[in-house]
């Protein structure tokens, strides 16, 4: 069963939410009673799921094991093999379809869930994290407002919430917030984003001509923003209910004046985890290792190399590698541009030429969503 899919579900979480509001009313920590409303909700969704335990179990050794061994042994390639292993699970379901392997570790969330374990392992070797308490890293990983689609916590600022004891008065706030989350979610996702679908998608021929493909990059833009920033603001606002402020997944990416500026707006969650655990990495790995002289270019192999990762992560479809090449050549582009173009440094302060880059970007970002859609590939 899919999170926020139907009203039963809503039944459910608010049945699950209702002791935790009168906790925090109450001022009492509401962190023991989540994990116990986290495994209830995960039995509704997935029943006595095999294949998250077993994920869970795997995840919670290689965590754990990671944490006792790099005080012993700080090696850069201990590192590299714990990671792999974390991530195997997901390599094998990507590689499922094409391979025609019946993986049977396959679960609605192992994306998700493997970036959190990923980012712990990473930050141990960095000494960011030099402790693990099981019931906090239990609960961070199954968290059950986020634990399908994001958006992707930091461990770190995940426990800081944990930690951290609230009046009050400055629950009732958070209450208010993830209530009007909620409602801003649903009308996105059940309102919004069906009547597009319903009467605009569904509406536009299946000949693919100019006009038609014009009409679906616009229609399925649309409906691909509300339908998952519908769903992140459903997220967010029940974690919110849970004493977990769970960070924001968009921030009006349509408005954005580069596609630089669209990845600090859209999905930011996925975006920030690349740049800092990906991006970032590689850039430090190629100058450490001088492979060239141009540290721009490093930079932008970088960007090719991190967006095309970000692709494969969706899928190993063509659209999908297409998808995320598409946006590393963007990425390159536009920083190049802005760094050579004497007349871009002229009116990039300009409120008429800003409208304008806005509208570019704008159609540069729906050109990529009907790559991602891989419409053009039917």
């Amino acid at each position: 069963m899919i999170p926020y899919s139907n009203s039963f579900i809503g039944y459910i979480y608010a049945l699950l939410l209702l002791p935790a509001i009168i906790l925090g009313l109450k001022e009492k920590p509401i962190k023991r009673y989540g994990l116990v409303a986290t495994l209830i909700g995960l039995y509704f969704l997935f029943g006595f799921s095999q294949r998250i335990i077993f994920f869970f179990v795997i995840q919670f050794v290689l965590i754990f094991g990671y944490s006792y061994l790099h005080k012993k042994y700080k090696s850069r390639w201990l590192l590299r093999l714990m990671i792999l292993f974390s991530i195997s699970p997901l390599v094998l379901v990507k590689l499922s379809p094409l391979i025609d392997l019946k993986t049977p570790i396959a679960f609605l969330g192992i994306s998700y869930l493997t970036f959190r374990t990923v980012q712990m392992l990473i930050e141990i070797y960095d000494g960011l994290i030099t402790k693990i308490n099981p019931f906090e890293f239990t609960y961070f990983l199954l968290f059950l407002p986020t634990i399908s689609s994001g958006p992707i916590d930091r461990s770190r600022r995940f426990k800081q919430d944990l930690d951290r004891k609230m009046t009050k008065a400055e629950y009732v706030v958070l209450l208010r917030e993830g209530i009007h989350k909620i409602f801003c979610g649903i009308g996105y996702k059940f309102i919004i984003a069906a009547l597009i679908s319903t009467y605009w998608i569904n509406k536009i021929p299946n000949t693919h001509t100019l006009l038609n493909t014009w009409n679906y990059m616009y229609s399925y833009s649309l409906y691909l923003f509300f339908d998952f920033a519908g769903y992140s603001l459903l997220a967010i606002g029940t974690s919110y209910l849970l004493g977990i402020k769970t960070p924001e997944n968009f921030n009006k990416p349509f408005i954005s004046r580069n596609i630089k500026e669209f990845w600090t707006r859209w999905h930011i969650s996925l975006s920030f985890w690349f740049r800092d655990f990906l991006y970032t990495r590689l850039v430090m790995l190629f100058f450490k290792k001088k492979l060239l002289k141009n540290k721009y270019a490093l930079s932008y192999i970088a960007y090719l190399i991190t967006m095309g990762t970000m692709g494969i992560w969706h899928g190993l479809e063509i659209h999908y590698i297409l998808y995320g090449l598409y946006h590393g050549i963007l990425l390159a582009l536009t920083d190049h541009y802005q760094r050579k173009s004497a007349w871009f440094k002229s009116v990039k302060n300009n409120r008429m030429w800003n409208i304008v880059f806005v509208i570019i970007t704008f159609h540069l970002i729906c050109f990529g969503f009907l790559i991602f859609s891989g419409y053009l590939f039917k």
